[in-house]
Formats: C-alpha cells, sequence, structure tokens
C-alpha cells in the first residue's frame, strides 16, 4: 500500500498545469482522484442562524482533500454531540488543484534504472484547495446557545491544518 507524502510536500502555491479536456490532445491530466470529502454543506440548512464563525486563513497554501475532511469529521462530532442538529456546517473550500508525483525508485540499484526528473510531469496522487490569504474555509451559523461551542470545535480542528488561521465571528 502506497503511503501519503508529507503535506510540506504541496503546501506551497505553485502554478497549476492541471488541465482535464475532453479532447485528448488538450489534456494533461490523464486521471483526476476522487474527492475525499464527503459533504459540503450538513446541520439545518434552512433555519436563519444569528451567529456565523468563519475559519480563516492567514496565509496562502494547498490544502489537501484528507485535511478537510479530518476537519469536517471533527468539526461536525463535536457539533453533533452538544447541540444536536441545531447548527449549519458550510465546508467552503472546493480541491480542484489536481497533485502529482514522479515516482522514484529507491533500494539497491536504483541509481541504474531510473531517468530522474528531467521533463518529468508526474502521476496524479490527489487532490488539493489552493487557498488565499483571507478566504474563509469552513463557516458555522449557530444561535446564541452554540456559540462557546463552535468556536471549540474550530479550535479542535486547527492544529490539523497546514498554515495559520484565525476564527471570525460575524452576527448575521
Amino acid at each position: 500500500m502506497s503511503t501519503l507524502r508529507k503535506g510540506v510536500c504541496y503546501r506551497n502555491l505553485t502554478r497549476p498545469y492541471t488541465r482535464k479536456s475532453k479532447f485528448k490532445k488538450h489534456s494533461f491530466i490523464s486521471m483526476i482522484p476522487p474527492s475525499k470529502i464527503v459533504k459540503y454543506n450538513f446541520g439545518d440548512c434552512k433555519k436563519q442562524f444569528k451567529f456565523a464563525f468563519s475559519l480563516i486563513s492567514k496565509q496562502d497554501l494547498n490544502l489537501r482533500d484528507n485535511s478537510l475532511e479530518s476537519i469536517r469529521q471533527i468539526i461536525n462530532s463535536n457539533l453533533a454531540e452538544k447541540l444536536g442538529n441545531d447548527f449549519n456546517m458550510i465546508v467552503k473550500a472546493y480541491p480542484h488543484h489536481i497533485l502529482r508525483e514522479n515516482k522514484m525508485i529507491s533500494g539497491a540499484g536504483a541509481d541504474r534504472m531510473q531517468t530522474g526528473m528531467s521533463h518529468s510531469f508526474g502521476k496524479p496522487m490527489g487532490r488539493a484547495a489552493r487557498i488565499n490569504k483571507g478566504k474563509a474555509i469552513v463557516t458555522i451559523k449557530v444561535d446564541e446557545n452554540g456559540l462557546e461551542i463552535a468556536r471549540i470545535a474550530l479550535k479542535k480542528a486547527m492544529p490539523r491544518l497546514p498554515g495559520k488561521y484565525v476564527i471570525e465571528m460575524v452576527k448575521l
């Protein structure tokens, strides 16, 4: 089973050469891996809430889909346990960017078998959302009884993401 590379390998923003076209000669990506995020909007979607908390990025970076799914699960479990269905959470970051990896052979005799990185494009390994400074990643809408619970849930999610974030509260 192949392991994931560390998030540090993909954290910085680079120019994406990830074009998927219906015409083969214009397509740079042969296969797009499926997104690991299960659901983007859940809780009570129709109710009007009074407060909204947002997790906002303080720097430009790539967020992999497995880290987005990780924070979605931790926030949802905390809110559902304490508030039931009396909240609305929206994951605003969508992983469009395709991450690629040039697989290298390691071990004895590997230096005579591979051609290195010259003109390498790599095989698709995963997806990432491109986050700019000041963009909201997750928004939670709650009433007065869920203010502290939503703030704690977002604080628990922050260590699972690369980069620096700030929690912002807005009265709706």
